[in-house]
């Protein structure tokens, strides 16, 4: 039986190994942003098992304890993932609620909130404040898209880890031209960007998913400070933390509009003119 995070984790060693050498002694809240969300599921599960598993080179992959995990059948793993609807504050409380409790096995607790832009306010609040008071042997797992889209002090609180973003990105001549596009129109409301998304068929969900995707790369590098896109720089420069989460939440909501099939035209169009408000508030 093949575990969840196998197919992952040999395709970004570097994460991997980095998550390895901070198993000697986990943060208590980690963040694991960019990647998809499957990816991030699968490393959220590998944390889990590197933490939980006893055997000689964790995680093996094959013991009663990976596999529960694999299975989502480990006392100790609590999984809340949003990509399955809202994560309330009832149910943030009711974990909570066993977390004073000792961990039933060796290692410690983990708990992974998947799709963490998920979490409602009132939620997000109930969650910060055991990342605040951290309880001996619980440990924390974020995942998002990037981590514009979460609240600040869930951040601070967290150590943050990027994945590796789907490749193929820049390397397409048309999707580095409709980047150039987008950059222009949020700064001037002008050139080809509407007459692109105007144009009846002219924009298909795969380029429309691949132009959020790269925006959220720049958001991350506009995050890290270190902006090597024009989008990056331009969002580095012209927006606040604030306004950079705004865009963040912008996209996610995008990205689900395309998932249900919206039309990519429209999402377009509809996330560039709330960039460009942003960026002229």
């Amino acid at each position: 039986m093949s575990t969840p995070w196998q197919h992952i984790i040999s395709s970004q060693p570097r994460i991997a190994g980095f998550l390895e050498r901070l198993a000697q002694a986990p943060p208590n809240s980690l963040l694991l942003e960019g990647g998809n969300a499957s990816e991030r599921l699968a490393f959220g599960l590998f944390w889990a098992a590197r933490l939980m598993c006893r055997e000689a080179a964790p995680p093996c992959g094959k013991c009663r304890i990976c596999l529960q995990i694999a299975d989502d059948a480990c006392r100790d793993l609590f999984l809340l993932n949003g990509a399955e609807g809202s994560i309330n504050v009832d149910t943030v409380r009711e974990v909570r609620a066993v977390l004073g409790d000792p961990p039933a096995g060796r290692g410690p607790r983990v708990v992974i909130l998947a799709e963490a832009q998920a979490l409602g306010d009132g939620a997000a609040n109930a969650l910060l404040k055991s990342l605040e008071e951290p309880s001996p042997g619980n440990v924390f797992v974020l995942l998002a898209p990037s981590r514009e889209i979460l609240l600040p002090t869930l951040v601070s609180r967290s150590f943050v880890l990027t994945l590796g973003w789907p490749k193929g990105g820049l390397e397409d001549p048309d999707l580095g031209e409709r980047l150039r596009a987008l950059c222009e129109f949020i700064q001037s409301g002008k050139g080809a960007w509407l007459e692109w998304t105007g144009r009846k068929g002219s924009v298909d969900a795969r380029m429309a998913d691949s132009i959020l995707r790269e925006v959220q790369r720049s958001l991350v590098q506009a995050g890290y400070g270190n902006p090597l896109t024009e989008l990056a720089r331009l969002l580095a420069a012209r927006l606040d933390v604030v306004a950079v989460r705004q865009v963040g939440v912008i996209i996610e909501n995008a990205l689900e509009s395309l998932e249900v099939g919206a039309n990519p035209a429209v999402v377009l169009e509809w996330v560039a003119i709330r960039m460009w408000n942003l960026l002229h508030k």
